[in-house]
């Protein structure tokens, strides 16, 4: 083992969002074995590299599924943007079919609605834990608008005109069946990976921005064999790099799909199930 990669969201992070101290430890003793961690996310540079700095964590990040990669100092070194006539065939669909579309760029995330992107999260966060903290999300969003990481515009158009990188599209609807339509609509796009990260979101990138694709390439450049990769995920946007990993770990909480095809179940992201997982492989190096 001389590469792990880890997710974020329902791996890393546990439900309110941080890395625990568990999971810091054990990255930082696989680390000072001279195993190389990498973070594999479909979040922005911007939200994954938050939750990394409170845990004193310095790692290279793959972002956006790929689209955005960056070493440990934040410096990126690989960009792969979406096509624009696709972008607005997916923007079109989703107006059709009433789904809430977030557009990942390199100024930060655009929307047509603040509205619907508050009430979206509230509900997500609501559907995923009856106990969610509504004011920690409603916190999290006043600061992203401070910030000017989200951003509100009318149109899209205007985004491609000036040139913006449009890096990830983020689809989001608690309509099961509108995602779905827009999802059947896009799948077979060979330019297009069309994936997910939870019951109520798609994630449409370019097809070389994919979570295994980045990390097959991050393993070449440092003459590291994906037989010595060791992938760590909950979620379907995670497949592409279990499948090319080596080792394969699944979340104690991932989905169904994901566990099938992992060679190893590791504990829940609440039960620390990353630094679990890294303490049994280490026994074993």
């Amino acid at each position: 083992m001389k590469l792990i990669a880890i997710d974020m969201d329902g791996t890393l992070l546990n439900s309110a969002g941080r890395v625990t101290a568990e999971n810091a430890a054990a990255i930082k003793q696989a680390q000072a074995q001279g195993i190389e961690v990498v973070i594999a996310t479909g979040r922005t540079y911007y939200t994954a590299s938050g939750p990394l700095r409170e845990a004193d964590l310095r790692v290279p990040i793959i972002c956006l599924n790929g689209a955005d990669v960056r070493d440990q100092d934040g410096r990126q070194l690989t960009r792969i943007p979406l096509d624009a006539s696709l972008f607005l065939e997916v923007d079109q669909a989703c107006q059709e079919h009433g789904v809430h579309l977030e557009v990942c760029t390199n100024e930060g995330i655009y929307s047509k609605s603040k509205e619907k992107s508050l009430q979206i999260r509230l509900d997500i966060a609501q559907s995923a834990n009856e106990q969610a903290d509504e004011e920690r999300v409603r916190r999290q969003f006043a600061d992203y608008i401070a910030s000017g990481y989200l951003r509100w515009t009318d149109h899209f158009q205007p985004l491609l005109d000036r040139g913006i990188d449009i890096y990830k599209l983020l689809l989001f609807s608690l309509d099961q069946e509108a995602l779905a339509h827009v999802k059947n609509t896009f799948i077979a796009c060979e330019a297009l990976c069309v994936t997910s990260s939870a019951h109520h979101n798609l994630e449409i990138n370019h097809r070389d921005a994919q979570k295994g694709i980045a990390l097959e390439r991050w393993a070449a450049k440092r003459g590291i064999d994906m037989s010595e990769v060791v992938a760590i995920g909950d979620n379907l946007n995670d497949l592409s790099m279990l499948q090319k990993a080596g080792r394969s770990v699944a979340m104690g909480n991932a989905e169904e799909e994901v566990k099938r095809i992992c060679h190893w179940v590791t504990k829940t992201n609440n039960e620390h199930g990353v630094a679990y997982a890294i303490r049994e492989m280490l026994q074993n190096v």
